[in-house]
């Protein structure tokens, strides 16, 4: 019943809300990048969503325009040449993210779930189709994004990606939705260009 019927309605009524309220911030993040970076506000890049369709997601752009494109940050040589200025900062803040509550809208995404991957991020997609967590919608945030984030390596990411699936409740979604707010209040788990320092055996239960 939640997962089907209330998880949507839910999401709905959160990303609705988000947007009008934090529309001061929409406005003002969007001049600052403009002003301070040439290019366009937006980056949309392609992402693959509820049982592997893929979608473009948005997010504020945070990197210069001559970026590698469709390269995991982790992925990059020496990544913080290609973030900007107030890039950086939003990225700390997670500031960048908040153009996905209108891809939460749409039905593409839901406030919790499993971060959406790349394509060519084969070993992650893999993992997530044997433990059936590309079946459900990809989260702004989620149970390994409160357990790691970037610090984590790809078996763990999906380990937890698989554990949220099987426990996915009302509760355990609030219980991310707080704990996503103190992780953001602390910038843990930020490694710019880093992944996989937290082991297997380190996994919360």
């Amino acid at each position: 019943m939640y997962r089907h019927f209330m998880k949507r309605g839910i999401d709905v009524v959160l990303s609705g809300l988000g947007i009008v309220v934090l529309s001061p911030v929409f406005i003002i993040t969007a001049m600052i990048i403009k002003y301070t970076s040439p290019g366009p506000v937006l980056f949309k890049q392609e992402r693959v969503g509820k049982n592997n369709k893929l979608f473009k997601i948005y997010k504020f752009r945070s990197m210069r325009m001559d970026t590698p494109k469709d390269v995991p940050t982790h992925q990059l040589k020496n990544p913080d040449q290609y973030i900007t200025k107030i890039g950086k900062f939003m990225r700390k803040t997670s500031l960048d993210e908040l153009p996905q509550l209108f891809n939460i809208l749409k039905g593409e995404m839901a406030v919790i779930g499993p971060r959406p991957s790349l394509p060519n991020q084969t070993d992650l997609n893999a993992l997530r189709d044997k433990n059936g967590s590309s079946s459900i919608r990809p989260g702004l945030t989620g149970w390994a994004q409160i357990n790691g984030r970037d610090e984590l390596e790809i078996e763990v990411k999906a380990g937890l990606d698989g554990d949220y699936v099987k426990h996915m409740s009302f509760l355990f979604d609030c219980k991310c939705f707080f704990g996503t707010i103190t992780s953001v209040m602390k910038s843990d788990g930020i490694v710019e260009g880093g992944t996989g320092e937290l082991h297997k055996e380190e996994r919360p239960l």
